[in-house]
């Protein structure tokens, strides 16, 4: 009886010891499960799913989680097929309930129960509030200067510290301190005078709130979306080569700011994936000379990198990857092409509605444009339906590939979709891959 009366007692506090998220989701219609994950340094962990519970439009989920749960920045997801389908939290053993609207993904969660989550939400809204009143007055004194403007800016400033220390205060041995401090911004004492020092300042300041030893920025999200927001937000130009140079100075500084090896080797590898997404083939090789590769090898991640130089073959500024095929009876490739003084590669295929649309399109529109020659690659499961349809393209380089998508060279150039457009310089460097055929006239038409 003793043991039995001992073994309840154990299973009740364990039972006891769990801590529980529970999610509230309205217009859940479309979403079936919510997976959960931890946030650690630039990556996300999968820890367990959870199927939502629906009754009318709306939808409840809930998680259970160990008593010795790691503390930190968690993130349930609702739609594993789109970006930012999620909401963040704070876990720091205690219970969570949050509600949020998918359909309404700019709004702040609702968190029911949580002190952590409800005191860093609060800070979050009230601290946005009284910077947005000192960022706008900032902005009429650069375009109207008056002292009445400074006086304000200044009163404005006052209360942004006032109110930043005082969430400090409140959040002394929370999770939720360590991202109240490192959120505190930058805000000159006095109003800015210039447009340039403004953003000189602010450009200079970024970083200086910022904890980059923290064990708890590191198993969050916070670090990466600063470096992002410091690359790819606060350094831009739309001159694109006075841009490569501000995200090769960008990337550079934020790099300085990592000490540790392991968390920077993520950071690396997200910063370098982000600019392969966007084919920024000049940033990826800075990215892996100056940094990637400068790290020990232990934390060189070289499938990673083989991956990568795969995907950058076809990026703009790289020479297209060569093929060969026969044409007339005689060996052709595309190195080896001297008769025009720009190219267009095509990927169609004549099972593919879109081809037998823009294909002819693109034919009527070059007829008389002598400088650009036409390369076109079908993808086909055989060669019965190009042998004919090849004939209506008079003049044009043909090529089949048979396999149509597992085809060795459409999975070269990464065909995912057709038509696909290459336009190569006389040199073949890829000059552009636009994605409509309108786009594609106008280049087409700027180069004759």
């Amino acid at each position: 009886m003793k043991k039995s009366l001992f073994l309840l007692f154990f299973v009740s506090s364990i039972i006891q010891a769990q801590y529980t998220v529970k999610g509230n989701i309205s217009n859940a219609n479309k979403y079936a499960s919510v997976f959960l994950y931890k946030i650690e340094g630039s990556k996300q962990l999968y820890l367990q799913n959870a199927q939502i519970q629906k009754q009318n439009n709306n939808g409840t989920f809930e998680f259970k989680l160990a008593s010795d749960a790691k503390p930190g920045v968690y993130r349930a997801i609702y739609d594993l097929r789109q970006r930012n389908s999620y909401v963040e939290f704070l876990f720091n053993k205690e219970n969570i309930d949050v509600s949020f609207d998918p359909n309404n993904k700019e709004a702040t969660p609702v968190f029911n129960q949580s002190k952590e989550n409800k005191l860093y939400n609060r800070f979050l809204n009230d601290i946005s509030s009284v910077q947005y009143i000192t960022d706008s007055l900032q902005r009429v004194y650069l375009k109207k200067p008056s002292q009445v403007t400074a006086i304000a800016y200044k009163k404005a400033v006052a209360k942004v510290n006032q109110t930043q220390s005082s969430y400090e205060k409140k959040a002394i041995g929370t999770l939720a301190y360590h991202f109240i401090k490192s959120t505190k911004r930058y805000n000159s004492s006095e109003v800015i005078k210039g447009t340039e020092a403004y953003f000189k300042g602010a450009l200079s300041h970024f970083f200086d709130n910022i904890d980059f030893n923290n064990r708890n920025l590191y198993n969050s999200s916070f670090l990466v979306d600063r470096i992002t927001d410091y690359i790819f937000y606060m350094n831009y130009s739309q001159n694109k080569a006075e841009q490569n140079n501000l995200h090769k100075k960008a990337v550079d500084v934020s790099m300085s700011k990592l000490t540790n090896v392991s968390f920077k080797a993520d950071v690396i590898e997200y910063l370098i994936s982000t600019f392969a997404t966007y084919k920024k083939s000049k940033m990826v090789d800075y990215i892996f000379t100056y940094h990637f590769n400068k790290l020990p090898k232990a934390n060189q991640n070289l499938e990673f990198k083989q991956q990568i130089m795969e995907t950058m073959k076809t990026a703009i500024g790289n020479i297209a990857p060569d093929f060969s095929w026969e044409e007339n009876g005689r060996m052709m490739s595309l190195s080896q092409l001297k008769d025009g003084e720009n190219y267009l590669l095509i990927f169609y295929s004549t099972g593919c509605p879109h081809c037998l649309r823009e294909v002819p399109e693109v034919f009527t529109f070059l007829k008389g444009k002598t400088k650009t020659k036409v390369v076109a690659f079908a993808m086909e499961t055989s060669d019965s339906p190009w042998k004919n349809y090849k004939k209506t393209l008079p003049g044009w380089h043909h090529v089949l590939g048979l396999n149509k998508w597992e085809n060795k060279i459409a999975r070269t150039y990464q065909i995912n979709s057709t038509p696909t457009y290459f336009v190569l310089g006389k040199d073949k460097k890829i000059l552009e891959n636009p994605e409509t055929i309108e786009e594609l006239k106008v280049i087409l038409k700027g180069l004759n």
